[in-house]
This record gives C-alpha cells, structure tokens and sequence, in this order.
C-alpha cells in the first residue's frame, strides 16, 4: 500500500514501545494503563529541563508553537538517548485537528525523524477526528469509552488533589493517593469493563481517601490556571507552575480536560447552528455533549453530598457565563473557551488567575490578554496575570511575575477576612 506516512502495523504492536508524551500526569498514567491493557507497550515520557526546547529547536523552526517544540524536542530527546531500539519504537500524539499551528505536530514529527535519519519510526495520531489509521492500533469504541472514563477519573481525582495538596502534613501522601486509585481503576476496567453505578461508588470511595488525608488548618490563596491546553496542564510547558505556586503556598485550581472535549462537542453543534453544517455530525456531537454533561453532573452530586470539597462547575453554566462577552464561534485554538474558563473561576471565588500562553499564539492572546480588559471591568476584583511561555523566556521572570500577583492576592484574602 503506497502511504505518505510509516504504518505501525499489527506485527509492531508485539515488537515496539510506544512513546507518549506527558501533559496531565494523572490522566495520561490513565491512558498509558488503559493502551498496556489492550496489549501495546507503552511508555510516558517525564524528561524535564531545559536541554528538551534545544533538543526541539534543532527539529523544529522557532516560529513554531512552543508546545510542538517541547513535544517533538521530548521525543527526539528519547530517541537519541540511545535507551530505546530505534526499529522497534513508535511514537503516539494527541492531535483535535483544529485551525492552529498545533494541528501541524504529527507532519513536523514526521519531519524531524526525516531530518534525524530516523525516518522508519511510526508516528500514530491519536485523535477523534480520525486524522489517520493505523492497523496495527485499534481505536475501537470500547477503547474510546475507557478513555473517556479514564479522562472523568482523571479530572476527578486532579480536582480533589489540588484542593488537599497545598494542606498535606505528609508530603507525597497526595501523589501515592492518586497512583494507589490509578492502578485500581485501570484494573478494575479491565476485569469488568465499564459501569456507571460502579463509577459512583468509586467516586464516593476516592472521596473518602482524600478526605482522610492528614491537613493543616489554614488559608491559602486560590489560583486559578488557564491558557492553551498544553502549557495549562503540562510540567514541562509551563516550568512547573503548579508546583511553583503550592511552593509559595497557594491552592491551584485547574478547569478539567472534560470540559475541552464538551467545548470541541459544543463546537460541532454550533457548526451546524451557525452555518448549516452537517447533520448528522451535529447529532453525534449533541448526545456526545450531553452525555459528558451528565457524566459531570455524577462527580458534582458526589462531592456535594461528601461536603468535604469544591465540586467543579457544570460545564452547561460556564457556557451561560460567556453572554455578553464572547460569541462560541470564536473557535481557533482554545477559543470562547479560555474567556469562559476565566468567568468560571471567578464566578466560583476565584479571582487569582493565570493566562499561560505560548509566545505568538494567536487565539490565546485574543481570547486571554484580549479578554482580561472587559473581564476586569466587570470583575474589579479579578486579579489576572498573563504569562507567555516560549524557548527563550526567563523562568525568573516569569515567578517574579508571578509573586506580584500572589502577593496582591494575599493581601486581597488579608483585607477580606479583616473586614
């Protein structure tokens, strides 16, 4: 068969490791699990430092998006590190197929194996917009649907570590939490396969774990993060910002990654609404929405019942918060999303945000910096700080930004529990 791309083929899923990049540590230890039980061998890449955008910047053009070049530079970082057998490794990316430059990873992947000389090496798209196939892996409903509740846990037990983190007396109790739950849950799909009741009553047990956790009785400030979905959740994108502000004592909220799929969701039905695109296309895309809708609104009845935590918002009301702001056809990139995740977080109490942005990203510095103005008029108490993150910025620079704010902050939560 006569393809532009190398296939990984059904013989290479006994034969090869597939590499993974990391973005959610919790999440993807989920979906690295998930592809171990459907019997691929895989292996999720935590190489930090600065030697990763050198590494990439050698593959990859500077104008480039500083997400694809730390991803490919993580990769090609791997590969030359002479621990793996360049004719049995594939590689694995996560592509949505949307209008940005990020769209473009896979053929720059491509490109920098071409350009490495290691041009036999797969490259294997993991995307629901179904970019390519690939024999040898087998994207099957029932694999979609383990992700999809790998990806609910994720966002679950990310929810509830944040919101203990800052206040464990027993540091790591939160992580060893978290990776006891992972291997559990993962098993748990295995053996017997998917069931929402049992969902819920692993809820409410996790719940109970964390709630049991030993903490410290005290006030910590609210940060909030947002910006492009790589350098929001990514370690190595965004220089370790949540470690850096649990460091300076503050409690990090993180909007889930459920509620980005409910966006790109919400996307196709907007398509058809607005332009008349697709029918049947709208119709998955609507019960798709409401399906994850509901599935949310199970961990929001959880926490709420316990008492002990935050439940994160109903992605349908941070929809409702975007009116008079933003349309949802502003889709590039993060789009509508990133304003609503900010009116979200202050709408909850949380008024301490972080924009992270790659340099020259231009939907996040539409729908973020663009949109910090008419949110702090009407939100005087919003206090936003926009951070761009590329191969040349200063760590330095960016926590000294990042103390001002949280230095505002905490004289914001002194005067508020004064008065």
């Amino acid at each position: 068969m006569n393809k532009k791309f190398v296939e990984f083929t059904s013989d290479m899923k006994d034969t090869h490791t597939i590499l993974i990049p990391n973005m959610l540590p919790i999440h993807f230890k989920l979906v690295k699990r998930i592809l171990e039980n459907y019997g691929y061998k895989a292996e999720l890449l935590e190489t930090e430092g600065a030697h990763i955008a050198e590494t990439g910047l050698k593959y990859v053009h500077n104008d480039t998006c500083y997400p694809a070049i730390l991803v490919i530079g993580q990769m090609m970082d791997a590969l030359l590190s002479g621990k793996y057998d360049l004719n049995k490794t594939a590689l694995m990316l996560f592509q949505t197929g949307g209008g940005c430059r990020a769209s473009n990873y896979v053929s720059l992947m491509r490109k920098a194996l071409v350009n490495a000389g290691m041009e036999q090496i797969p490259v294997i798209p993991l995307s629901f917009a179904g970019i390519e196939k690939h024999s040898g892996f087998d994207f099957s409903v029932g694999m979609i649907v383990r992700m999809a509740c790998g990806i609910l846990y994720g966002d679950f037990m990310m929810s509830l570590a944040n919101q203990v983190r800052t206040y464990e007396i027993n540091k790591g109790d939160v992580a060893a939490l978290c990776d006891k739950w992972t291997e559990k849950l993962v098993g748990e799909m295995a053996d017997s396969g998917i069931s929402f009741g049992r969902m819920k009553k692993n809820y409410a047990a996790i719940i109970r774990d964390f709630a049991a956790i030993p903490r410290e009785n005290k006030k910590a400030v609210k940060v909030g993060v947002v910006g492009e979905i790589y350098v929001k959740f990514s370690p190595l994108g965004n220089n370790n910002l949540e470690k850096f502000l649990v460091s300076e004592g503050a409690e990090v909220v993180l909007p889930g990654l459920v509620d980005f799929f409910n966006y790109c969701f919400y996307n196709g039905i907007m398509d058809y609404k607005l332009y008349g695109h697709n029918f049947k296309g709208y119709l998955f895309n609507k019960a798709a929405f409401e399906f994850l809708c509901a599935l949310q609104a199970d961990q929001i009845k959880a926490i709420k019942k316990e008492g002990t935590f935050r439940p994160m918002t109903p992605f349908k009301h941070t929809l409702e918060l975007t009116k008079g702001y933003i349309g949802h056809g502003t889709k590039m990139g993060e789009g509508w999303l990133l304003s609503a995740e900010m009116l979200e977080l202050a709408d909850s109490g949380v008024m301490n945000i972080v924009c992270t942005q790659p340099f020259g990203c231009l939907p996040n510095h539409i729908c973020g910096k663009g949109m910090m103005k008419p949110i702090k008029e009407s939100i005087p108490e919003a206090n936003i700080v926009a951070i761009d993150y590329d191969a040349g910025a200063s760590a330095v620079n960016q926590e000294n930004r990042l103390k001002l704010m949280l230095s505002s902050a905490r004289a914001a939560l002194e005067e508020k529990e004064d008065a």
